[in-house]
Order: structure tokens, then C-alpha cells, then sequence
């Protein structure tokens, strides 16, 4: 049962990423495509925003087809969970909890989700178990969390700043 467990929720959260960043990527199911997630990248002042546009969309992309599949873990985990801490803090934190208010309630169900996955492995029916791919634990898990954490930082960090607002001088 464990098994079946596991390849349920790797296979909801790997193929709900994958179609998130199918939007990114394609502009499929409605989405912006790379274009429009460009634009949407430069909105947030992530600098250079084409070459992040990439790496979220395809962090996304293939990230939820490697859980999915259970191919490689914790890689895909470590690249879903840094594309949700990243939109966390540029988009949803400010909007409180609630996804229902644009909150950050979905991000962190993903994240959590990720993580778990990350701790307890693919389960037997994957594809590192049919392969025999078996990454070493726990530095595996610890290596690709210090790397998300700090690829998380770089793109916070080197943000444009907020241009400064012009005050008019007040009139009497």
C-alpha cells in the first residue's frame, strides 16, 4: 500500500507541476507562454528575467514529470520546491494565507509535498526503483536543499530595485 501511496502523490504533484510549467513553457491550458512569462518575470524585477523565465518554467516542467516518473529524487523535489519558495515571496506572501485571496496556501501544500517525497524516496514503482538509481542518502537530500535555498537567495537578491517615487513638492 505504501507503494500505491506514493505514486498517487508523486503522480497528482509531478503531472499538476508539469502542467504549470507547460503554461510557462507552451502556452498551453491557457497559459502565457514564453513570452508572456518573460513579460511576467521582468513585472517581478527578476534579473536577467529571460534566463530565470527558463530555468522556473523548465524547473517546473521537468521537475513535475521527474516526480512523476520517479526519476532522479530528490532532483525534481529540490527544482519544484525552489520555483514555489521563489513564488512565495515575489507573489503570494503579501496576499496572506488563503489561495482563495491569491495566497500562498497551494505553494506550500506543494512544498510540503516535495518535501516528504524528497525524505521517503519514489517508492517501488518508479523508475529509480525499476533502474536501479539510488542517490546517495541523506547527503542527497541535503546537497540539493542547500543548493535550492541558495539559487532561492540569488534570485531574491539580485532583483532590480524598486524604482524611488518622485514626492512633488507640496504647494501653500
Amino acid at each position: 500500500m505504501l507503494a500505491l501511496g506514493l505514486l498517487i502523490l508523486r503522480l497528482v504533484i509531478g503531472l499538476t507541476l508539469a502542467a504549470h510549467g507547460a503554461q510557462k513553457l507552451f502556452g498551453w491550458f491557457g497559459g502565457p507562454g514564453m513570452s508572456g512569462w518573460t513579460g511576467a518575470m521582468n513585472r517581478m524585477r527578476i534579473r536577467p528575467a529571460t534566463p530565470w523565465a527558463w530555468m522556473s518554467a523548465l524547473a517546473e516542467f521537468l521537475g513535475g514529470i521527474g516526480l512523476a516518473l520517479g526519476l532522479l529524487f530528490p532532483l525534481p523535489n529540490a527544482a519544484i520546491a525552489g520555483s514555489m519558495l521563489v513564488a512565495i515571496a515575489l507573489v503570494h506572501l503579501p496576499k496572506g494565507f488563503f489561495v482563495s485571496k491569491g495566497g500562498y496556501e497551494f505553494n506550500l501544500a506543494i512544498i510540503a509535498a516535495v518535501a516528504a517525497l524528497a525524505l521517503t524516496g519514489p517508492g517501488s514503482v518508479s523508475l529509480d526503483s525499476a533502474l536501479g538509481i539510488h542517490l546517495p542518502e541523506p547527503i542527497s537530500v541535503i546537497v540539493v536543499t542547500i543548493l535550492v535555498l541558495v539559487g532561492v537567495g540569488v534570485a531574491l537578491v539580485t532583483r532590480t530595485p524598486v524604482a524611488a517615487t518622485e514626492t512633488k513638492p507640496q504647494t501653500t
